[in-house]
Formats: structure tokens, C-alpha cells, sequence
């Protein structure tokens, strides 16, 4: 009987895929939906980020459909909104969203979707932390390693060469965020916008950052505006680094 046991055990190891016994180590939702001035990263992303869960043995959800915020979020570890603002949910997801942060959700917050029009959803703002302003024209600068102890700087320089838009943000709601990265606003010109607008150095510029909020963990990052940043390896380090924190709470230095 002992025999015929193994033997059936056996069978059906040689059936089944590895992978079928493997349980992932976490879920991931991502919300990307393409608009005026991104859409050409979509499909560069998704590839990029399907790679990633492959890799590190997550499962990953790419929608660009917020009804999915009308379901359960509470199986997912973590949820990122790729260069996806928070308006494009209705009060009722948002409310969905808000009990999902509030019963120990986690929120990764990519590029653009930090903008907000101010007053929009007061509670989003406070999730990401700093608020919007404008930005100067996509420069060239030298990103610097703010916390080299936080998993999303692991993958990168010290001093990192990196071409973005570097947005110009402010603190209306006085939240107190831990700055990951930040740049060096000597090594690019500030000042240089469209006409009719003007943009003003910050001094002190972070560029990604951590904090706490509700009963979750919140990672921003406002570097990814090029779709070609989402084939390129140390962002996409950096990127990796922010969704293993945010889903795990893990990998920090202390």
C-alpha cells in the first residue's frame, strides 16, 4: 500500500508543474491607466513588472480599470498607483481604498501619481505626503542616496545620474515623511520652465520617500516620467526596493 502511495505521489509530481506547488509570497495590485502625458510607458511597464514578479516570486494584478478598487483589496499585500492619480477613483472606491490603508494596506505611489488637484481628496494628499506644485523642464541631474539603510537605494550609486522632471512639491498638511532619495539641485537648472510659469529651487528636494499612514506603509517615488526609465536596470532596482518594503515591511537597515 506504502508502495502504491509513492508511486501515485510520484505520478502526480511529474504531472504537476513545480510552479504549481510554489506559493507566491505576496500580492501586488497595480493601477496604470495611460492619459495625456503617460502612455507610452504601459506596455514597457507591464513587461518590466511581470519580469519583476517572476523574479521574486510575487503575484502581480496590472489593470488599468479602477472598478477593481470596488472589490476586496485586502488580499493584496500592497497597492501602486502607476503614474495613476488618485482622481480617477469614484467616492466610492476611494472609501474602499481609505477602509484598505485603515486595516493595514500598503501603498506604493508612482511619478505622477502624486499630482492631485488640491482639495480633490484631502486624504490622498495626506497618504502621499507632499503635495504638487509644478516642475521644470526634464533635466539631467545627480540624484543622491538620502537613507542608504531603505531597500530602494540598495540597487543605486551614491551618486546616481538621472534624467527626470523633477517636481516641486510642498507639506500642506504638515505630514513628516522620511526622504529615501533626494536631488542635487546644483547639478540641474531649477529654473528652467515653459514660458508663463516659474519654478523655484526647494533647497532641501527630495525625489522618493517612506512614511507611515493609517495603519499602512506608503512608498513614493516621483522619478519615472520616460517609458524608457522602466527598461532601465537600477530603476528599476529602485522601483523593486520600494514594492518589498511597502508589501513586506522588510529589508530595512537600521
Amino acid at each position: 500500500m506504502t508502495r502504491l502511495i509513492r508511486a501515485l505521489l510520484l505520478l502526480l509530481a511529474l504531472a504537476c508543474p513545480a510552479s504549481a506547488w510554489a506559493e507566491a509570497q505576496y500580492r501586488l495590485l497595480v493601477l496604470a491607466i495611460p492619459n495625456k502625458y503617460h502612455y507610452e510607458y504601459i506596455p514597457i511597464a507591464r513587461d518590466s513588472l511581470e519580469h519583476l514578479a517572476r523574479l521574486h516570486d510575487f503575484d502581480l494584478t496590472y489593470t488599468n480599470d479602477p472598478k477593481v478598487f470596488e472589490g476586496d483589496l485586502q488580499g493584496y499585500a500592497a497597492v501602486m498607483f502607476l503614474n495613476t492619480p488618485g482622481e480617477e477613483l469614484n467616492p466610492a472606491q476611494r472609501l474602499n481604498f481609505e477602509s484598505y490603508m485603515r486595516g493595514g494596506g500598503n501603498a506604493i505611489i508612482v511619478h505622477r501619481a502624486l499630482i492631485m488637484p488640491p482639495g480633490n481628496w484631502p486624504w490622498y494628499e495626506k497618504l502621499v505626503g507632499r503635495s504638487f506644485v509644478n516642475h521644470p523642464m526634464l533635466q539631467t541631474g545627480v540624484v543622491t542616496a538620502a537613507d542608504p539603510g531603505f531597500p530602494a537605494t540598495f540597487g543605486l550609486p551614491s551618486r546616481w545620474i538621472w534624467s527626470d522632471e523633477y517636481y516641486v512639491l510642498t507639506n500642506p498638511h504638515g505630514i513628516r515623511i522620511e526622504p529615501v532619495l533626494r536631488v542635487d539641485e546644483t547639478s540641474y537648472d531649477p529654473t528652467r520652465i515653459w514660458p508663463g510659469q516659474v519654478a523655484k529651487p526647494m533647497g532641501d528636494h527630495p525625489v522618493a520617500w517612506y512614511h507611515r499612514f493609517e495603519k499602512g506603509r506608503v512608498f513614493v517615488t516621483t522619478l519615472g516620467h520616460s517609458g524608457e526609465a522602466y527598461r532601465e536596470p537600477q530603476y528599476l532596482a529602485h522601483l523593486m526596493g520600494g514594492i518589498y518594503w511597502a508589501a513586506t515591511g522588510l529589508g530595512q537597515q537600521r
